[in-house]
């Protein structure tokens, strides 16, 4: 077996890699994002558990939380297929960064422009909307970005819950083989190229809704 035939085998994987992967931000996106514009709002005064709530899944390891929902539920009734017990698992704790992120992103946007939209008659939903979203998303991608890499870097925890991703098909590989070497070698460059294919596409997409004024500064 040549090394071009250890990718080829390894590539089998991919496909988990990037659904993990996509699974797990998109749960860490749409949950970060829920939670920072709560707090944003200060409804309901729910401001103090969100800050537990991120405190907590800063805190907690991404492998024991996934053992906890995977193998703990279970035991009380609940039983989580691999994949949602990856999104509930390490996409809570990619909200909680995230979240962060998105808080200090709020916090860039130009005071003055929020004070004239409710001078026009905006009310603070509006305001939050129309105003504060669309430049708080803008100034978060490199943060964005820097959470999806470690997304991605924590998807080999999958194999622990029996998805086959690249991690598991190395395991298997090398068990056969016994040329762990070169087939982490080979898992090293597949992950190293799907980070360098999804940062080009988020750099990508963060140029074409890019602040002018930031590129001037």
């Amino acid at each position: 077996m040549t090394f071009f035939d250890i990718l080829a085998q390894l590539a089998h994987g991919i496909v988990y890699t990037v659904l993990v992967t996509v699974v797990c931000s998109l749960t860490g996106l749409v949950v970060g994002l829920l939670i920072s514009s709560v707090r944003r709002l200060n409804m309901l005064g729910l401001t103090p558990l969100i800050d537990c709530y991120t405190y907590v899944f800063r805190g907690v390891p991404v492998l024991v939380l996934l053992f906890i929902v995977y193998f703990g539920l279970p035991s009380i009734g609940f039983k989580v297929p691999p994949l949602m017990a990856m999104a509930l698992s390490l996409g809570l704790v990619a909200s909680a960064y995230l979240a962060e992120v998105f808080r200090g992103a709020f916090n860039s946007v130009d005071p003055a422009e929020i004070l004239a939209a409710q001078a026009m008659g905006l009310t603070r939903i509006q305001v939050l909307m129309y105003i504060e979203l669309p430049q708080m998303l803008r100034f978060s991608v490199p943060g964005m970005v820097n959470e999806f890499t470690s997304v991605l870097k924590y998807s080999p925890f999958a194999y622990t819950v029996g998805i086959p991703e690249i991690t598991k098909q190395a395991m298997t590989l090398t068990s056969t083989t016994l040329r762990g070497i070169e087939v982490y070698l080979a898992v090293g460059i597949l992950y190293f190229t799907i980070y360098r294919i999804c940062l080009w596409a988020v750099q990508s997409f963060g140029k074409r809704f890019h602040i002018p004024e930031m590129s001037a500064a």
